[in-house]
């Protein structure tokens, strides 16, 4: 008996940690977060990215999906919560947002290094 919770308990309190870190996870979710990633419109260090070009009554046109890597969090966090033009409303949970805003705060940092 003893040797058998010897062996589970290093299983028990391994299974509690995480197998990826907060920047793998961060990452993927930038990538992927709900069918359509962020860096598909906001470019791969969110610096915004041109999504299309169109023509209007005869006038050619840009659609952007904006710079989110230098807004405040609390911007950040509004902009997910509501429905902007063009941008999908993905009913992220807070957690997945705050991963979001470090995984960008994170490249942003590694930029300027």
């Amino acid at each position: 008996m003893r040797f058998t919770m010897f062996l589970v308990l290093p299983l028990l309190v391994y299974a509690k940690t995480s197998f990826i870190t907060q920047m793998e996870y961060s990452s993927q979710l930038y990538k992927n977060p709900r069918g359509i990633g962020c860096d598909s419109c906001h470019g791969k260090k969110g610096e915004g990215k041109l999504i299309a070009t169109y023509s209007h009554k005869g006038i050619k046109k840009d659609f952007r999906g904006p710079p989110i890597n230098s807004i405040k969090y609390d911007d950040f966090e509004k902009a997910l919560n509501s429905s902007k033009r063009g941008m999908p409303r993905y009913y992220l949970t807070q957690t997945e947002i705050k991963a979001l805003f470090f995984y960008l705060q994170e490249i942003k940092i590694k930029d300027e290094k």
